[in-house]
């Protein structure tokens, strides 16, 4: 293990990787053998499913959220999804989360350390390592302010006069934070604001105090890391500081360190980029053991409001299976908006056009980025999955269930482990009040439900959230029961015309396939047996039937 480690260090460090060697190491806090982990392992199979959600989505009086999550999971959710993604737990001074103040505390609100255990005894849990930047509040940026340690040199600094045109970046505020330290003024970077502070992982110190938090982590239930806005990592003047060669060696070493700790731990990459960039942080089965398929959301709503799947296809057939010990990470929902840049160079411009414009018919706001060109460019529209499949480009109309529907049936049936946004599960709409509230677009997908009216409306059978929760527990339930539906089982993209979206799932056995055929348009469409490969000696059964 150390050779390895020390090679990692010195990509990342150079001469200084020997003197860092047993510190990494000591970092993890091993206990008893430490064995070399068995390659390729897929540690999930066709069951997982994760429900994606704030510890505070469902509110109940003065009750920590924690604790309200898991009564609502246990009571809706227990046959249905073994993995939950809470979102930032953590104390935290804006962006609802992302600006962590201390990483190693529970926020009041959400709960305790302990209702974090409790939910992890019963649920797979996803958190969030926080890891390219933290809250301007945090004791580390105060000293950095008072110039004491910890925390004098844990952030990236740069000057008013250095050239940082070529920083790719996903907001528009400043990149340059100006700051009046107890020796005088300091420029930190700040790569999603001015209450985000980016650390520099040029300096050892913090590398060394993220392997103490991912090990506090594992203490405590959490089985799969989630590495925020990783790709922003390692910056470096005169470059993009996007994807750069350090950031990968880091995360090889923390998969390195994760693996001899547990193997069935995942890593999994939040890499909101074009496609091509987001699958390099598989690398060689050594980075992450899943990213995130950021194009999937994009494509597939676009697919659903122009009636037309000829970009999800041609994508699909683009995507390289994931390697034995890896795989996808599906979604088409999540507390962030809907990401225009993971479909560069996928749709034209003139279909990105027509997307944003219907989004915001819908009620979506949409969000900027700065380019390296100087110039403002859509990032990503903030709205509710709901509301975004309320009809087509042609308006709202009254299919918006079944397009919902369609859209999570496409979506499961995929190749990967499937998430689902508490929201969608819910059926929810845009949050105008919510928006209202805090002035931030992604607030108007970010509803927290009171119990009390949640409860009520699950307990009527005809409201639109029982309705939309029975018919997703359906298709979650049905794709549990199908070994063809493994995340790494064979997919082959079906070529049924431009109206119906196909695909053929084969177990890894060859011995269940299972072809999902979806209509994509508001008509009846008719698709010919002798297109599809259904073998004439085997039997066949529709499942959603």
């Amino acid at each position: 293990m150390r050779k390895r480690v020390y090679a990692h260090l010195d990509v990342i460090y150079g001469d200084a990787a020997g003197d860092l060697v047993e510190p990494v190491v000591d970092a993890m806090r091993y206990t008893g053998e430490v064995n070399e982990p068995a390659p390729y392992q897929n540690y999930w199979d066709e069951t997982d499913c994760w429900m994606i959600t704030y510890a505070t989505s469902v509110e109940k009086g003065s009750e920590p959220g924690l604790k309200t999550l898991q009564t609502f999971c246990d009571r809706y959710l227990a046959d249905t999804v073994n993995g939950l993604h809470i979102l930032p737990f953590y104390p935290y001074s804006s962006d609802d989360g992302f600006a962590v103040i201390d990483y190693l505390a529970v926020n009041e609100a959400a709960g305790s350390w302990d209702d974090i255990r409790s939910i992890a005894g019963r649920y797979r849990l996803m958190a969030d390592l926080v890891i390219n930047h933290c809250s301007s509040q945090s004791a580390w940026f105060q000293n950095f302010i008072s110039r004491k340690n910890p925390g004098k040199d844990y952030f990236k600094e740069t000057t008013p006069d250095e050239d940082l045109s070529m920083v790719v970046r996903p907001r528009s505020t400043p990149l340059r934070t100006e700051v009046e330290t107890n020796d005088g003024k300091r420029w930190v970077w700040c790569t999603f604001g001015p209450d985000q502070v980016d650390l520099d992982f040029a300096n050892p110190e913090v590398l060394l105090r993220f392997i103490e938090i991912i090990r506090f982590y594992l203490e405590n239930g959490v089985r799969v890391l989630r590495l925020d806005a990783v790709a922003f990592l390692w910056k470096e003047p005169g470059t993009t500081s996007l994807h750069d060669q350090r950031t990968h060696e880091i995360i090889k070493l923390l998969r390195t360190l994760i693996d001899f700790y547990d193997p069935a731990v995942m890593l999994i990459t939040e890499t909101n980029v074009p496609n091509r960039d987001n699958l390099t942080y598989f690398g060689n089965s050594n980075e992450a053991h899943a990213i995130y398929n950021f194009s999937l959301p994009p494509l597939l709503i676009n697919t659903l409001l122009t009636g037309d799947c000829r970009h999800l296809k041609t994508w699909m057939m683009s995507m390289p299976p994931a390697r034995g010990g890896t795989t996808y990470f599906n979604f088409i929902a999540s507390h962030d908006g809907i990401g225009m840049r993971p479909v560069d160079g996928l749709l034209s411009e003139g279909e990105r056009s027509r997307l944003l414009e219907t989004l915001t018919g819908f009620g979506g706001k949409i969000s900027l980025r700065t380019g390296p060109d100087g110039a403002a460019h859509p990032y990503e529209v903030n709205i509710s999955l709901f509301d975004a499949l309320a009809g087509t480009e042609d308006g709202p109309d009254e299919f918006q269930v079944e397009r919902f529907v369609c859209a999570h049936a496409i979506m499961l049936a995929l190749e990967g482990i499937p998430g689902i946004y508490i929201h969608s599960l819910l059926g929810t709409t845009n949050d105008y009040e919510g928006l209202a509230r805090t002035g931030r677009y992604r607030s108007i997908n970010r509803h927290a439900w009171q119990w009390d009216k949640l409860v009520a409306l699950l307990d009527d059978p005809d409201s639109m959230q029982t309705v939309i929760l029975a018919r997703l527990r359906k298709l979650i339930q049905l794709r549990r029961e199908q070994q063809a539906f493994h995340p790494n089982a064979v997919q082959f993209t079906m070529q049924l015309g431009l109206q119906i979206f196909g695909i053929w799932r084969q177990s890894t056995d060859r011995r269940q396939d299972v072809f999902s055929i979806s209509n994509v348009t508001r008509e009846p469409q008719t698709v010919e047996l002798a297109n599809i490969n259904l073998a004439s000696t085997d039997e066949w059964w529709d499942l959603l039937s």
